[in-house]
């Protein structure tokens, strides 16, 4: 079984030794990093599945980091581990891309949990998935996230990445509320107001492209979010 790769960004030394060989010892493959410029280096070059990040880091910083890992990809899981524990480091975490956050000191244990936690969460749980054969079919359509394809009984079109990536999560939480929030960090890294309108006109379009189907409706909560029906 292929295993799980792992980005692991820290530069204490005794601390990333000691995170390093609890993770290698439960399997995983992980790509240790000293400092944020590296750190990206290696997110690039090895295309991990999770990330692991300190935030204060030389050369890049972990919010700087997480943020361009978001935008580069949108499904990539991200935890933080930080001495940071104020509400506002927190917060900031989550704004700059983070999907979870352990504040240090931390155990293995409990660093394990949640990491397979969000690899359940994005897929990606040690398994060899394949991502080409990731097809979602709901009343008399299909979508292909992957080759970004949506057919309808009034045809077939394509769609952008993120509409593509949308309408993936309004499937996977289909006649459940996706959060406009949680869409929003997911596919474009953040929840400002320029993000949101490009939400708002994605959205419209998907549900142009879905006018011919009368059983699925794309509902929006005011505030909250959206809710597929289907």
């Amino acid at each position: 079984m292929k295993k799980t790769k792992v980005l692991y960004a820290e530069d204490e030394p005794f601390l990333a030794r000691i995170v390093l060989d609890g993770l290698t010892s439960s399997g995983y493959e992980v790509k240790l990093a000293l400092d944020g410029a590296l750190a990206w280096a290696q997110f690039v070059a090895e295309k991990p599945d999770i990330c692991v990040l300190d935030i204060m880091m030389p050369q890049k910083d972990g919010y700087t980091l997480a943020a361009e890992i978001r935008k580069s990809d949108p499904n990539m899981p991200i935890i933080f581990l930080s001495a940071k524990a104020l509400t506002e480091d927190v917060v900031m975490g989550f704004k700059s891309g983070g999907n979870d956050y352990l504040k240090k000191p931390f155990s293995i244990d409990e660093l394990l949990v949640r990491m397979e936690s969000l690899l359940k969460r994005f897929g990606s749980a040690n398994n060899e998935e394949n991502d080409i054969d990731r097809k979602y079919r709901f009343r008399n359509c299909e979508l292909d996230p992957v080759a970004q394809k949506l057919k309808t009984s009034a045809g077939e079109y394509s769609l952008s990445y993120k509409e593509a990536i949308l309408l993936e999560l309004l499937l996977k939480n289909r006649n459940n509320i996706l959060e406009r929030e949680d869409a929003l960090i997911k596919i474009w890294g953040e929840d400002s107001f320029y993000n949101g309108r490009s939400m708002d006109v994605f959205m419209a379009h998907l549900r142009k492209l879905l006018k011919s189907e009368p059983e699925i409706q794309i509902i929006s909560l005011r505030g909250v979010g959206y809710k597929l029906i289907c």
